[in-house]
């Protein structure tokens, strides 16, 4: 069994800065990319920000210059750091993984956080 768990929201005035942190955990044979999606209210979900296993980065274009996603392989997890917030970007934050398990290493599964909720306002 796998999970990732993810932390660090909160409450935050504009122009202020969060860093989530989500943490795979189980028998996690490796990790393939690790992503941060959000999903605001009436909204669908979308993509924040993704990180290959090879260190490769994707943003989205709304985020970028004011984010920065990062891992630690060693402790199979992800963070991302947001700057300069606007209250647009309220949402619950949720974690993404490809994750191989030892018992099934063949073949990689995709993985959600429970997702933390960022509000940013005065």
């Amino acid at each position: 069994q796998v999970q990732l768990v993810e932390s660090g929201g909160g409450l935050v005035q504009p122009g202020g800065s969060l860093r989530l942190s989500c943490t795979a955990s189980g028998s996690i044979f490796s990790i393939a990319s690790m992503a941060w999606y959000r999903q605001a209210p009436e909204k669908e979900r979308e993509l924040v920000a993704a990180m290959a296993s090879g260190g490769g980065t994707h943003y989205a274009d709304s985020m970028l210059d004011r984010t920065t996603i990062s891992r630690d392989y060693a402790k199979n997890t992800v963070y991302l750091q947001m700057n300069s917030l606007k209250p647009e970007n309220t949402a619950v934050y949720y974690c993404n993984a490809d994750i191989r398990t030892y018992s099934n290493r063949s073949v990689s599964s995709n993985i959600w956080g429970q997702g933390t909720q960022v509000t940013v306002s005065s």
